[in-house]
């Protein structure tokens, strides 16, 4: 599947809802983890851009979320890729895109820091 690079300089990211285990199938219950075996969890954040505001849904290695994200914590995605997905469940097709980001690091201590120095 191709993944296509996002270009967030232009964007303010803001932490819509906290981190979350992904959970891979809701009936058991089981988490998803990567192909090394890494937990992933799934972050969703407000993306805005000068001329849109969208909720995206990111899937991130849990070492790459910072541990103090709550809503409305200003981030930085690092290495955040878009890739087109398509399925059939029940006999309905479904298709849309998923978004995967390498870390999810809070710009709020960064903030902080340099209003300090």
């Amino acid at each position: 599947m191709r993944q296509i690079p996002v270009d967030t300089t232009n964007a303010t990211v803001m932490v819509a809802k906290a981190p979350q285990p992904k959970v891979k199938d809701r009936r058991t219950g089981e988490i998803a983890l990567d192909k090394d075996g890494v937990t992933l969890m799934t972050v969703e954040v407000m993306f805005s851009t000068p001329d849109e505001v969208e909720i995206l849904k990111l899937t991130v290695p849990q070492p790459g979320v910072s541990e103090d994200l709550a809503m409305g914590t200003p981030v930085a995605l690092t290495g955040l890729v878009a890739s087109a997905w398509e399925n059939e469940f029940n006999g309905q097709k479904r298709h849309g895109i998923a978004f995967r980001a390498v870390a999810v690091t809070s710009l709020a201590n960064a903030a902080s820091a340099s209003k300090a120095a």
